[in-house]
């Protein structure tokens, strides 16, 4: 299935070149480098990281969608990667523009992945963390069915500052309705 629908009336649909300037803004802001494992600051540094999204669905090892709006422009992504099929599981992660935030976006794009998540790829259990100075984060993971599992401390290292992560979890025979 290369696109699905949220309730709220968001599409996802894999990432398309034609959306290199929506991933250029969503990059912009200085806390985003934190959010790719290679700088995305012009238009073929943004061209690049769709294209690695394009090369993870094809190895099936991620799946990575972008929430798009009535107009048709990209505004924010959720995806599923680390897929263990050994254990049925995935980490989930979840991104918007600064102009999309607030409205909805994370959560409505994270609950349809979800859903899609364990009905196609089958997958059972799925996680996502969090730094704990993050609450929209933390906002998004509950609203979208998440359940917190704790606090892994000092988890992520940006330059010299750790960064306390919080777990959270949602199961596939979780009973958790949105719909």
């Amino acid at each position: 299935m290369d696109e699905l629908t949220t309730p709220e009336g968001f599409l996802l649909r894999p990432w398309e070149p034609a959306d290199a300037s929506a991933v250029l803004r969503a990059f912009a802001p200085a806390e985003m480098d934190r959010q790719t494992d290679r700088p995305v600051f012009d238009r073929p540094g943004a061209l690049t990281w769709i294209a690695d999204r394009t090369r993870e669905r094809g190895a099936h090892t991620g799946y990575s969608w972008a929430v798009v709006g009535e107009a048709g422009e990209a505004l924010g992504c959720v995806a599923v990667g680390a897929v263990n099929r050994a254990h049925d599981t995935g980490w989930v992660s979840y991104w918007t523009t600064e102009a999309a935030r607030g409205r909805g976006v994370a959560p409505a794009g994270v609950r349809a992945l979800a859903r899609w998540a364990f009905d196609e790829l089958g997958l059972y259990r799925l996680e996502l963390g969090h730094r704990t100075d993050n609450p929209a984060s933390c906002r998004v993971a509950t609203r979208s069915g998440f359940a917190p599992e704790g606090i892994e401390r000092a988890r992520l290292r940006y330059g010299d500052v750790r960064y306390d992560v919080e777990r959270h979890a949602r199961l596939a025979d979780d009973d958790v309705n949105f719909d």
